[in-house]
């Protein structure tokens, strides 16, 4: 209960110290008046009015338009509540719109020229008085709309920096978004061919324990170096996803790193056969080289995992304004995969393709090879 009303607090003595004001200021109203002995038989007049219409500022500070209406038509009857009609017509231009503040200041202006009419100020023609009484509601008027206009104003621009503010706030979290997932994309591309190059040295040394001392020290010691590796990417790809760190971007392969690629897997056991057809590979633009790179790598992990042992066919033709085409063959497995696959692989890749503004096709064909075909733009 105090948390609620300590709000009202400085609210409700600045409502005292304004009606004290004001009520001095009738005082002063009704005092001046007595140093004209024609207006001294209207004392007891003024007295009452005063004290009534200050006694209604708390209804002009909570209703306003109600608030008032009341003192203007007591100012019609007296000058002593001429003070609390003025800030009553004030306090309606603050708070309330154009056209009810307009109502209320004619209001005020018409009793005021009534009580003009009745009691006019000694020595101020009654046309000077009503000009005066015009120009001074018009400018009540006036400041009490601008004061809110601008009121208004702030509170727009207030909005609109908040509203900007949570939509920068969107976009840095929609772009913190993708950057993670395009990291984590990349870690899974990378992770994936680590790991089937692993499964496949391990089914080397599985499948033919009879291979000589120095080639099982050799898969042997590819696997440990493999392993190593895919856990420092597993870590990356965790901590990717954790948000913990900021980490450097890991240097982006090429389309020159093409025949790397090719000859680990070779390495590896894969019978590759790799036909380049590319022509002007330099000027190829290097978001398009990494997308080609990407869809070789997936094809060979694929087949690695599907059809260990089989032979993988890559052909890459292209050259600048006809686009760069890729295509990966390889029989169909009849038997258990190397490594079980998620099938996110080809959906990530498929992304990619389509974000670098190509096609990607892939499906078995009729005589049961598995086919996986790209089609990437190469302006001229």
């Amino acid at each position: 209960m105090s948390e609620l009303c300590a709000p009202r607090r400085p609210r409700l003595v600045v409502e005292v110290l304004a009606v004290g004001a004001i009520a001095v200021l009738v005082l002063l109203t009704v005092v001046g008046r007595l140093s004209d002995p024609a207006q001294r038989k209207f004392l007891w007049l003024d007295v009452l009015v005063g004290v009534v219409s200050v006694g209604l500022m708390p209804l002009v500070f909570r209703r306003p338009v109600q608030g008032a209406i009341a003192v203007a038509v007591l100012a019609a009857i007296s000058p002593a509540a001429t003070p609390p009609s003025t800030v009553g017509t004030l306090s309606v231009a603050l708070r309330k719109p154009l056209r009810t503040s307009i109502l209320v200041a004619g209001i005020g202006t018409v009793a005021h020229l009534v009580q003009g009419l009745w009691q006019p100020i000694d020595g101020l023609p009654y046309l000077w008085y009503a000009v005066l009484v015009v120009v001074v509601h018009a400018g009540l008027l006036g400041w009490g709309q601008g004061v809110q206009a601008r009121q208004q104003l702030l509170e727009s621009l207030r909005e609109r920096a908040r509203r900007a503010e949570a939509e920068q706030g969107r976009r840095v979290a929609e772009a913190r978004s993708l950057e993670r997932t395009k990291m984590a994309r990349e870690m899974h591309d990378v992770l994936a061919h680590r790991l089937s190059l692993l499964a496949t040295y391990a089914g080397a040394l599985e499948y033919r324990p009879d291979s000589s001392p120095e080639k099982l020290a050799k898969a042997a010691g590819v696997i440990r170096t493999g392993v190593h590796q895919a856990l420092d990417e597993l870590r990356e790809v965790i901590n990717v996803l954790r948000d913990e760190e900021v980490y450097e971007a890991r240097p982006q392969p090429t389309f020159g790193d093409l025949r790397a690629l090719v000859d680990e897997s070779r390495e590896a056991g894969t019978t590759i056969a790799y036909d380049d057809r590319v022509t002007d590979a330099t000027s190829l633009p290097p978001a398009t080289g990494r997308t080609a790179y990407r869809v070789v790598q997936e094809g060979l992990t694929n087949a690695r995992k599907h059809a260990a042992g089989h032979p993988v066919q890559v052909i890459v033709t292209g050259h600048p304004g006809d686009g760069l085409r890729i295509e990966l063959t390889n029989p169909a497995s009849n038997g258990t995969p190397l490594v079980p696959g998620s099938g996110t692989g080809l959906v990530g890749l498929t992304e990619r393709v389509q974000l670098a503004g190509g096609t990607l096709d892939h499906g078995r064909e009729p005589g049961g090879a598995f086919r996986l075909e790209a089609s990437l733009p190469w302006p001229p």
